[in-house]
């Protein structure tokens, strides 16, 4: 969880002509399946696709993540820059120690990833539904987890097979001392 301390600041509301006065605010933020499904409901598009998101959207979906209750509306409109670079950097931080090393040739895949898609691969993984509360970032690499951990184990490859075949003969004919 983010906490980010809006500052007091005085608006114009355009639509009733007269000055706003919004108070000093702590909103406690959360990076979960829960915001992106709020988020992807209320938008109906993904929100991890590569499309760039309006700014609209973006405070959009720091609403989405607030935790705290009874915030006035007028109170995103004034983030200052550092506190949204903090929630930028809180949502894409990895969030575990757990990293992931390439073997042979990756697969991208062009699925997109919606709230539906990660859902089921909770299911899928047997994954608690008290989870979607995690940090996203943190959810996934659970997934990733347990997918690698539930693969059938590789079979090794016809080179590898016969390089490991040549040093145990290898090591056999040292021992032994002989020729073959």
């Amino acid at each position: 969880m983010l906490q980010v301390t809006i500052p007091a600041r005085e608006l114009f509301d355009e639509s009733r002509r007269e000055f706003v006065q919004i108070k000093s605010e702590t909103l406690q933020l959360e990076h979960s399946l829960v915001s992106l499904s709020k988020w992807e409901s209320k938008w109906k598009k993904p929100f991890l696709g590569k499309d760039s998101k309006t700014d609209e959207e973006i405070l959009d979906y720091i609403r989405c993540m607030t935790i705290t209750q009874n915030v006035s509306p007028h109170t995103y409109l004034c983030i200052p820059p550092e506190a949204f670079s903090q929630i930028i950097e809180y949502i894409q931080a990895p969030m575990t120690a757990t990293w992931f090393t390439e073997h042979g040739g990756s697969k991208k895949r062009n699925e997109v990833i919606t709230a539906e898609v990660i859902h089921y691969w909770m299911i899928a993984q047997n994954i608690p539904m008290e989870c979607q509360k995690w940090h996203l970032n943190r959810l996934m690499t659970l997934i990733q987890v347990c997918s690698l951990k539930n693969q059938p184990q590789k079979k090794m490859g016809t080179k590898e097979m016969l390089t490991q075949q040549r040093t145990l003969n290898e090591a056999r004919k040292a021992q032994f001392n002989t020729k073959g």
